[in-house]
């Protein structure tokens, strides 16, 4: 039956090219990949689709527009049992999903129908989930809305950045993908309806969603740091005309000792602290004052000695 099933996949990402990998590695036919060219501004992390595909000897394609008619004619003429979508970038129309002949699939990076939409991995970390996941489930117009096929849960643990969480969900698209093709493949596979109304969209995010502050909730800032936290853009607060760069962070259970002094960065017991405007404490792990790491070390000679008020940022 395997022999028989010809796959057209969109991908990029690290689950792209762990879940073609696993195609590959069950068997499945894939003739065409469709994926991305690299975006010269941003930090690729993850493996390549391409690097990939061509190491399999399959055609690579890079349309600016999935749905152009060269690429829908490329497509019939193969005339795929499946079509999957892992983590490619754009949303591909029903005049692409219609050409598989027993469904195009998804894999998306939560537990649906929980954040739906963009980035679901970082909105996850952010609202300080506990968990989350990878999902597989079948397309429709609407975005990471149709019936379910197979889910795997994966935790977040309270200091996980959004990195480490991205890792253990490739696993689990991996792990949910090989779990669910027997059963795709002998059309014995689930297809549970999503009832959207238990879940939210999340839409995308860009470099300056990472500003945050220091009068927030200590939970509020370490929450942010991690979800942003390299290779993604990472996390900021504007400190006079300089700009304050956080990229790892700890809670502390220990209670702010300035409390009279509002928010502010101390340096205690050889530990550079931020006291937050709940009054709770964070341990600034990696920092940087502008492009200067902001360590014990240095702390002096960039700040003075502390408590160093927040100052806010004034246009001259």
């Amino acid at each position: 039956m395997i022999a028989d099933t010809t796959s057209i996949v969109f991908a990029y990402s690290e689950v792209g090219a762990r879940c073609l990998s696993a195609l590959f590695d069950a068997g499945i036919r894939v003739p065409l990949v469709v994926t991305h060219q690299d975006d010269p501004n941003e930090h690729r992390w993850f493996a390549s689709v391409a690097e990939v595909a061509r190491g399999a000897g399959c055609r690579v394609i890079t349309p600016t527009d999935p749905a152009a008619q060269t690429v829908l004619t490329e497509i019939e003429a193969i005339r795929p049992t499946f079509l999957f979508s892992f983590y490619y970038r754009q949303m591909l129309p029903e005049s692409i999903l219609r050409l598989a002949s027993r469904g195009a699939l998804n894999m998306h990076g939560s537990l649906l129908p929980h954040y739906r939409g963009r980035a679901p991995i970082n909105w996850a970390i952010l609202h300080g989930e506990s968990e989350t996941g990878a999902t597989l489930h079948y397309m429709t117009a609407k975005p990471d809305a149709g019936p379910v096929v197979d889910q795997e849960r994966v935790p977040i643990g309270p200091d996980d950045t959004a990195i480490e969480v991205a890792n253990r969900v490739a696993d689990a698209a991996v792990t949910v993908l090989l779990r669910s093709l027997p059963g795709l493949i002998a059309g014995t596979a689930p297809a549970i309806p999503l009832d959207l109304s238990e879940g939210s969209y999340f839409g995308g995010r860009k470099p300056q969603d990472g500003e945050f502050r220091l009068d927030w909730s200590a939970s509020r800032s370490h929450n942010l740091v991690r979800a942003v936290a390299p290779p993604f853009p990472g996390a900021y607060a504007r400190w006079g005309h300089s700009l304050l760069k956080v990229h790892r962070t700890r809670r502390l259970d220990s209670p702010a000792k300035h409390l009279n002094l509002g928010p502010c960065l101390v340096l205690d017991a050889g530990t550079v602290i931020a006291e937050c405007g709940d009054g709770a404490r964070l341990e600034l792990i990696d920092a940087y004052l502008d492009d200067t790491c902001l360590d014990p070390t240095n702390f002096s000679h960039l700040l003075g000695n502390g408590p160093v008020v927040t100052r806010p940022h004034t246009e001259t």
